[in-house]
């Protein structure tokens, strides 16, 4: 699902829902792998955006390891800050695919493992048509296979760490998609009210309705609501075109940030 953002860590709004209601929340950040003017992050990059972002997380979410050496780069930078990271994995094309792996067999020794947070193998690799539902529980199960026989700088092996993917809300609700969620140790889901073309008025209803939908989707597949369950994805773009109803601007952004999230 698309999504814009300005924020100048490249960072997009991750938040966490629990298995149950009452629970509280935790919020998260996506990063991205460049700066402004093109270049890939150093571990010095991320350690100046880790810095920045302590005040409001400990947790931040990439969609690969391979891009611009990024678990090369972030992994040492997330141990050094006290931060924990979802590592995504690309499952596409079978190079990329391949690069991904060796780049966890190659840098996860190097770091902690609890410096890992989960995996999570593409995203929104469905919503996209890039896999059936089929293939992509095919890579969660290998990617699974693969960090059990990886062990970190202290020894201490991968396996167990949970494994999973992100995905839209809506092709997670879809049945037949329900192989990828058996797969899953844990699922995250994104979800824009601005690309349902909501008003500002309706917009946390219209976020809401949509990730408890997911949510109640992945519960009855587990046969369990003691799952770990994130929004992967959500936001307002701060400016463009409207889109139906939708109308971007700095004032909605923030409007949306603070209903949206869990405090």
């Amino acid at each position: 699902m698309r999504f814009s953002t300005t924020l100048a860590t490249a960072a997009t709004a991750l938040f966490f829902t629990a298995s149950q209601v009452s629970a509280i929340g935790e919020l998260a950040f996506n990063l991205g792998v460049k700066n402004n003017d093109g270049t890939c992050k150093s571990t010095s990059d991320y350690e100046t955006e880790l810095q920045a972002l302590k005040s409001y997380t400990s947790t931040v979410k990439v969609y690969a390891a391979s891009d611009c050496n990024t678990l090369q780069n972030l992994g040492p930078a997330a141990e050094a800050e006290g931060f924990t990271i979802f590592v995504g994995v690309w499952p596409t094309d079978d190079s990329h695919y391949a690069a991904e792996k060796a780049a966890l067999q190659t840098y996860l020794p190097k770091i902690k493992e609890s410096t890992v947070a989960g995996f999570l193998v593409g995203s929104e690799a469905l919503y996209r048509n890039d896999l059936t539902a089929s293939q992509l529980s095919d890579k969660i199960n290998d990617v699974r296979s693969v960090v059990a026989d990886i062990s970190d700088s202290d020894g201490k092996s991968y396996s167990g760490k949970q494994v999973g993917t992100v995905d839209s809300w809506n092709v997670l609700v879809a049945g037949y998609n329900s192989a990828v969620i058996e797969a899953s140790d844990f699922v995250m889901a994104n979800a824009f009210s601005y690309w349902q073309g909501q008003t500002m008025q309706n917009a946390s209803y219209s976020f809401f309705d949509d990730i408890m939908q997911a949510l109640q989707v992945i519960q009855s597949t587990k046969g369990s609501t003691d799952i770990t369950f994130w929004v992967g994805e959500t936001g307002w773009p701060t400016d463009g075109t409207n889109f139906e109803s939708s109308y971007p601007s700095v004032d909605n952004a923030k409007h949306s940030g603070k209903k949206v999230s869990v405090p």
